[in-house]
Parts: C-alpha cells; structure tokens; sequence
C-alpha cells in the first residue's frame, strides 16, 4: 500500500488566491509535502490553466478579483470538468456552504485556518481522487488505440467512434478483457452467445470477420488474431504469443 507521502509525491495541484502572500505560502507548504503547483491569482488565469492543463486537486479562493471561485467550480461543473476543488474562504455562513457544495465544491475551509488541517484535507481529497480514477477504469477497456466505454456501450479507434452490433460488441468486450490470452472457440461461444451454445460454430469466424472489418482499417495494426486449431486472441501485434498465429 502506498503511503500518503508517496500519493502526494506524484499529485498536481492549481493553487488559486488573490493574495500574493497567502498563495506564496500555500504553495511553499504543498510542495513540501511533494506536490507539484501551479498557481492563478485571478478567475480567468486558472479557468485558462485547467482548459491547457490536468490538475489533482484545486485549491480555490472564495473572493477573487474578476469572479468568485464559486463561479470557477460552477464552470468547471457545466463542462464536464470532474477535478476536485478545496475550496477557502471566510465564509462560515452555513447556506453559503452549501451554496458552494451545490455549485460543485468538494471541501470546504474557513480561514483562518491551521495548515496541518490543510495537509489533512488535501491528501483526503487526493486519496478519494485516486480512488474514483481506479473506479472509473473498470468502466472502459483499452488496447493500444482501442477504446472502449462499458457504461455508455461506445467503441473508439484512433479517435473515431465504431458502430457495432450488440453481438459484435459483446465479442469484443470479452477477448478485450481477455488480451494476451488465447480463448479457445467453444470458451467464446459459451461466454458470448450462451451455455450451452447450440448452431453453427461457424458463427464466431462470422462475427469474427464483421469485427476485423469495422475496427481494422488498411494501415492500422491488427488486434484481433486467430491462432489457428485453438481460437482467437486481442493483442497488440508487436507482442510474441508463439505459432499458428495470422
């Protein structure tokens, strides 16, 4: 298990106030703790640097001198933009709270406040941050350019969305799961077309055939192979899987 230090050692964070002292120190005392920061200290600058830039964690300022942070993380939040943001301010009213936690904002610190309770809540929001990325792969495969997005049932290759049956997509997603190992062809009916299978084992070499053509243009690599008296493997060309491979 790794331990906070070694979290924070690889954690980017926007660091967003107006104060010049106040943002010198915040990021003096993040980095100490490994982190790597960047800084803003207006609206504008740090909506730009998130746009251009991934970020961990925002630290974010309430009173900023073109707009209020709570404005920031309410754009962030229209776009699509998940990064967590730590908001600080001397707001302690508890409907501008949850004003703020309705527009978006993660956590919330009134200032004054004592810098080992900033520590604390930075490497909380970054743990539960790593926690949701590891979370939000197990709802998509890869393989080299192939995407695919289990939630939303889409394929993408080199950027380009594949219209694919529910048959052939229920094919790829198994021997996507299964890449770099070979699945022997009754193993492949069973799983994708049911146990028992019952019809035409010529089916797969069928289903097979529309895959290759929709997701293997001419020019880009081969990912799905036969190997040839066994079945079929998803691997990346490159790598060496033995014989009777086409």
């Amino acid at each position: 298990m790794r331990s906070s230090s070694e979290e924070a050692s690889s954690s980017r964070l926007l660091v967003v106030d107006d104060d010049p002292e106040l943002l010198l120190l915040l990021k003096d005392e993040l980095s100490q703790q490994g982190m790597t920061c960047s800084s803003a200290n207006c609206g504008s600058d740090a909506l730009l640097m998130l746009r251009q830039e991934s970020f961990d964690l925002v630290v974010l300022d309430w009173k900023l001198p073109d707009f209020e942070g709570t404005e920031i993380c309410r754009r962030l939040r229209s776009s699509d933009d998940t990064t967590p943001v730590l908001m600080l301010t001397a707001h302690d009213d508890v409907d501008d709270r949850v004003h703020a936690l309705d527009l978006g904002v993660d956590d919330y610190l009134t200032k004054p406040f004592e810098l080992k309770e900033l520590h604390a809540r930075v490497r909380a929001r970054l743990r539960r941050g790593q926690f949701a990325n590891s979370e939000r792969l197990k709802d998509s495969l890869s393989l080299g350019d192939l995407h695919i997005d289990l939630i939303k049932h889409q394929v993408q290759r080199g950027g380009h969305a594949l219209s694919l049956s529910q048959r052939e997509f229920d094919l790829l997603v198994y021997l996507i799961k299964h890449q770099g190992e070979v699945q022997p062809r009754q193993q492949i009916l069973e799983a994708v077309w049911g146990q028992p299978f019952v019809g035409d084992p010529n089916t797969l070499d069928v289903y097979m055939g529309y895959l290759r053509r929709k997701i293997e243009n001419p020019g880009q690599l081969a990912l799905l192979h036969t190997v040839r008296g066994v079945g079929f493997i998803a691997r990346l060309p490159t790598e060496d899987f033995g014989q009777g491979q086409a």
